[in-house]
C-alpha cells in the first residue's frame, strides 16, 4: 500500500503546483500606465478612488488569513496580494498626477445609479461598495483557523472580486476610451478568471457556492 500513499502525495503535490501556476497565469500585471491622462474626468477620479479603497480591503483579507492554512490557499492569497499592490500603486499614481485626494467624499457617486445605492446603504448596515466585507466578517476571518479559515477567506475574496467586477464593469460602460477604461476592462477579465480559481478551491472543500456556509454568508452564486 506504500505505493498508493506515495501516489496520492505526488498527485496532491502536482495539483498544488498546477493551482499556483494557474493563479500566476490568470493575473498578469495590468498595462504599465504610469502616466495619467492629461485630464481625468470626475467619473474616472471617483472610480479610481473607490477602487483604491476596494483594493485596500483585499489586502486586509489576505493579511487576516491564517498563516498555517493550506499552503495552496496561502499561495493564492499571496499572489492576489502582490497583484493588488501593483494595481494599487498604479491607481495612487494616477490620483497623485491628477492632484486628486485618495479618499472619495461620495463613495460610488460616479455610478449611474449612485443615488439609489447610497439610499440603500444609508438604511442598512451593509458596506457602501459591492463585495466589501463587514467588520464582523473580518473579525471572523482573523479568528478562524484551518479549513474554517480557508473557506471564509476563499468565500470573502470571491465575493470581493465579484464586487470589484461590478464596479469595473460599470466604469467600462460609462467611460469613453482611455487608460482608466482599459484598466477597468482588464480588471473585469482577470478578476473573473480568479473567481474561477477561488471557486475550484471552495468546491474542493465541499462548499456549496450558492448557499450559506454555516458561519457567515460570504458566498455568491455568480
Amino acid at each position: 500500500m506504500r505505493w498508493r500513499s506515495g501516489f496520492r502525495i505526488a498527485a496532491f503535490g502536482a495539483l498544488a503546483l498546477l493551482l499556483l501556476a494557474m493563479g500566476a497565469a490568470l493575473r498578469p500585471v495590468l498595462p504599465a500606465a504610469a502616466t495619467a491622462p492629461a485630464v481625468l474626468s470626475d467619473t474616472e477620479i471617483g472610480f479610481i478612488q473607490d477602487m483604491v479603497a476596494h483594493h485596500g480591503q483585499a489586502l486586509l483579507l489576505t493579511e487576516r488569513l491564517d498563516a498555517d492554512a493550506d499552503p495552496i490557499v496561502v499561495g493564492v492569497a499571496r499572489q492576489i496580494a502582490d497583484s493588488q499592490r501593483t494595481e494599487l500603486g498604479m491607481l495612487l499614481g494616477w490620483l497623485r498626477l491628477a492632484g486628486a485626494p485618495v479618499a472619495n467624499a461620495r463613495p460610488m457617486g460616479w455610478m449611474p445609479n449612485a443615488d439609489h445605492t447610497q439610499r440603500h446603504s444609508a438604511t442598512t448596515s451593509a458596506p457602501t461598495m459591492p463585495g466589501m466585507a463587514s467588520a464582523t466578517e473580518l473579525d471572523e476571518l482573523a479568528a478562524a483557523r484551518g479549513t474554517q479559515a480557508e473557506v471564509l477567506f476563499l468565500g470573502l475574496m470571491r465575493r470581493h472580486h465579484a464586487g470589484g467586477i461590478e464596479m469595473a464593469a460599470a466604469a467600462d460602460a460609462v467611460l469613453n476610451d482611455g487608460e482608466v477604461q482599459r484598466s477597468a476592462r482588464e480588471m473585469v477579465r482577470t478578476q473573473g478568471q480568479e473567481i474561477g480559481l477561488l471557486s475550484v478551491l471552495l468546491e474542493r472543500r465541499g462548499t456549496d457556492l450558492c448557499s450559506d456556509n454555516g458561519m457567515t454568508r460570504v458566498l455568491t452564486c455568480r
